[in-house]
């Protein structure tokens, strides 16, 4: 029997209810990709906020929807920044994501991800040699994956499994695991990986879904498919990476349940 978050109806009920509560999502991500992350949000329904000053993000977290922690450009002040916005998060019971960018390729970031994962954020999102990394495997080169697409899937199965959580791993087809549950989502565009950043919007929209819906694994692959579809949605009318960034978020401002419903490939 079909996993029923894995249907398009699923995903355009939680885009609906996105739209419906403007939940407010709390983002400590990367500099490189802070407006792109911001506009991206807005663009679904949802309320951002790149709230990071030492002396304020454990209240905000606490008030948030959702929390979304991205390793992109870190330092030893903003590496305790995230610790106190993750505590305050977990006490209050809201819900959180971790992106660990490039944590296999910068030794650093392993022992900081690792003690997020101590911290049982919900979901985890990454490529291949990030999610492999964080269970013992090799890295990948700077932010981009050397893992092969096969390789994918089973070391989100085993993070997800060792860690208790939800892992989703992106690459061609996404994967998303809790352990007992694989839902692949087969939507995106290759131009996609040509535009900085859209695995952390990816992240950030999971967040979003993360706020409205209860099972982090629901939430995971209808954020995956959300992006996909408008990422498709916006390759049949860009002209290269510039205009794709541009149209992708238009197609997420855009998007709606016949589009989901026609477009949209879980399994």
């Amino acid at each position: 029997m079909p996993d029923p978050a894995a249907t398009p109806d699923a995903v355009a009920a939680t885009l609906a209810a996105i739209r419906a509560r403007a939940p407010l999502i709390h983002n400590i991500t990367n500099f490189v990709v802070t407006n792109s992350t911001a506009n991206a949000l807005l663009a679904v329904g949802a309320s951002p906020a790149m709230v990071e000053g030492a002396d304020e993000v454990a209240d905000f977290a606490a008030r948030a929807d959702a929390l979304v922690i991205n390793l992109g450009t870190m330092s030893p002040p903003r590496a305790a920044v995230i610790g106190l916005a993750v505590a305050a998060a977990r006490a209050a019971g809201v819900p959180w994501v971790l992106d660990p960018v490039a944590v296999g390729a910068i030794a650093p970031r392993a022992v900081l991800a690792r003690a997020l994962l101590a911290a049982r954020p919900a979901v985890v999102r990454g490529n291949g040699s990030e999610i492999a990394a964080l269970t013992g495997g090799a890295g990948g080169r700077g932010v981009d994956s050397t893992a092969g697409a096969e390789a994918g899937p089973e070391a989100a199965r085993r993070l997800a499994t060792e860690a208790g959580l939800v892992a989703a791993v992106t690459g061609a087809v996404d994967h998303v695991t809790d352990g007992r549950r694989m839902i692949a989502i087969a939507n995106g565009h290759p131009m996609m990986t040509r535009v900085t950043g859209l695995g952390c919007t990816a992240t950030a929209l999971i967040g979003a879904c993360l706020a409205v819906e209860a099972d982090p694994l629901a939430a995971a692959a209808h954020g995956l498919a959300i992006l996909g579809v408008a990422g498709e949605i916006a390759a049949a009318r860009a002209r290269g990476p510039g205009s794709l960034q541009m149209e992708i978020l238009d197609a997420l401002y855009r998007l709606d349940a016949d589009m989901l419903r026609a477009m949209a490939r879980l399994s």
